[in-house]
């Protein structure tokens, strides 16, 4: 009996993340969804926007859900209505899905709270827009660092050791890393390297945090 191995299909490919799909949104439903929030910014129905654009509310209705396409003059009308320029009305279609890259040894040195006591950062990248920030560090501790278990700001952190060992402190627990570990936690709460087991040291921190 032959068992034949097929490939799977594009369907079967998934990363394993529990993350949304990236809505695909037809230009319609883009500048539908566009309006409808600019419509709630200005804490107005969609009655009273059809109103002031000067079409019927049912034609109001089906533009924002992205059910018609719109002439450009019925947007322009709309646009002013809302007191914006047409151009934003197309924003969420037209915006970018950019990417960060850094080289090896090209990542911009950081002056953070800890780098008298010789921990060193480099950032890795930068966030592209939206509501939450990120920032990637690539953290070493040389043979002259201290501990400093001092660390506290708003969001969360990911530690992921590479080389060296040392206990790290989280509020009033701590945790010994060596190559390999990850340590995730809420950085509201004092945190730090108590104890540099083994020197020099190198670990990613990932910091995110919403945006104000």
């Amino acid at each position: 009996m032959t068992i034949e191995a097929t490939a799977p299909g594009a369907a079967d490919l998934v990363t394993g993340s529990g993350a949304p799909d990236v809505p695909n949104h037809t230009l319609e439903q883009a500048i539908g969804a566009q309006i409808r929030q600019q419509r709630k910014r200005l804490d107005i129905t969609a009655a009273e926007l059809a109103a002031a654009a000067d079409i019927s509310p049912g034609m109001m209705s089906k533009i924002e859900n992205g059910q018609i396409s719109a002439s450009l003059s019925t947007l322009n009308a709309v646009a002013k209505a809302l007191n914006v320029p047409i151009s934003a009305l197309f924003a969420a279609y037209e915006e970018r899905r950019d990417c960060s890259f850094v080289k090896a040894d090209q990542g911009v040195s950081i002056e953070r709270r800890g780098t008298k006591a010789g921990h060193h950062y480099q950032l890795l990248g930068h966030s592209l827009g939206g509501d939450i920030v990120v920032e990637p560090y690539l953290i070493t501790l040389t043979e002259e660092a201290q501990p400093y278990t001092a660390f506290q700001h708003a969001g969360i952190e990911l530690i992921h050791m590479l080389t060296g060992r040392v206990t790290y402190r989280h509020a009033d627990k701590t945790y010994t890393l060596s190559p390999g570990d990850t340590l995730f936690f809420d950085a509201g709460a004092p945190h730090g390297p108590e104890e540099l087991i083994e020197k020099p040291m190198t670990y990613l921190s990932i910091i995110i945090y919403p945006k104000d």
